[in-house]
C-alpha cells in the first residue's frame, strides 16, 4: 500500500547530500505523503562526546530541506530527556496519525543489524512498515537470518514486495539506493583540516557550518546565536 508518512532519523552532524538522496529515493519508491527528518537530541549509539548541539544539527537539516515539497523536519526528540529512541518516537507519530495512516520508518543496512540492541526492537515491527536501504558493496538480497532471532517467527515471506510481512500486517523491504561515498565523518575531518566541504553538503549547510565555527574547535559555538 503506497503513501504514508516516513521517518528517517539520524544524527544529521552534518546533514550531507547522501542523507537527501536516500530520502529522495525513499520518498519516489514509497509514494509518500510526506517524509519527516528526525535528529536525534541524545543519539543512544553514538559514542562521541563532540556531536554538535542539537540546535544546530536541526537547522542545518531545516535549511537543507527548505524548498522540497513534501519534506520537513521533525524535532520530537530535542523535546523528550534523555537518549532518543526510535520506538518512542514511532509511538508519537501513530499517536498522532492514528492508526489508519501508514508510517515507514526507514534505516540502513548496518543500523538494521544492529536492531537487536535497540530499545523494544520487537516492538517497532508493531509499529509501521520498515523500510532497510542499502548501498553497493552491501548485500542486495534481504533474508530472514537478517532480523533478530526473537522475532523471526513472527514473520512469512512476502513475494508480492520481495520482503516480509509480520504478524501485525506490517512489512519489512529493502531499498537499493545510489551509493554516494559521503559521511559525516569526512566532512568534519575536513572542516577541522581547512578543507574545502562544496558539493558534500548543501550550500545553505556549508554557510551555516562555516558561521558559527562548527566542527573546528578554535571557533566552537555552543548554541545557536
Amino acid at each position: 500500500m503506497p503513501g504514508g508518512i516516513g521517518i528517517l532519523g539520524g544524527t544529521f552532524d552534518p546533514i550531507h547530500l547522501a542523507h537527501l538522496r536516500v530520502g529522495e529515493e525513499l520518498f519516489e519508491a514509497e509514494a509518500l505523503d510526506e517524509l519527516r527528518y528526525v535528529p536525534s537530541a541524545v543519539p543512544p549509539h553514538k559514542a562521541r562526546a563532540d556531536v554538535a548541539d542539537a540546535a544546530h544539527r536541526l537547522r542545518m537539516v531545516e535549511l537543507a530541506l527548505a524548498g522540497r515539497t513534501g519534506f520537513r523536519t521533525w524535532d520530537v526528540e530535542l523535546g523528550r530527556s534523555g537518549p532518543s529512541y526510535s520506538v518512542d518516537t514511532l509511538r508519537a507519530l501513530r499517536t498522532e496519525v492514528g492508526e489508519r495512516t501508514r508510517i515507514v520508518f526507514a534505516l540502513g543496512r548496518d543500523a538494521f543489524a544492529e536492531l537487536h540492541t535497540w530499545k523494544e526492537y520487537a516492538a517497532i515491527f508493531t509499529l509501521g512498515d520498515l523500510v532497510v536501504f542499502t548501498r553497493p558493496p552491501q548485500s542486495t538480497a534481504l533474508a530472514i537470518e537478517d532480523f533478530p532471532v526473537a522475532t523471526r517467527e513472527a514473520f512469512r515471506y512476502d513475494s508480492v514486495s520481495a520482503g516480509f510481512r509480520h504478524v501485525s500486517g506490517h512489512r519489512v523491504t529493502l531499498l537499493r539506493v545510489t551509493g554516494l561515498d559521503i559521511s559525516a565523518t569526512d566532512i568534519r575531518a575536513r572542516v577541522r583540516a581547512g578543507r574545502s566541504i562544496r558539493y558534500l553538503v548543501p550550500d545553505s549547510v556549508r554557510d551555516y557550518v562555516r558561521a558559527h565555527g562548527l566542527y573546528d574547535a578554535s571557533r566552537r559555538i555552543s548554541q545557536v546565536e
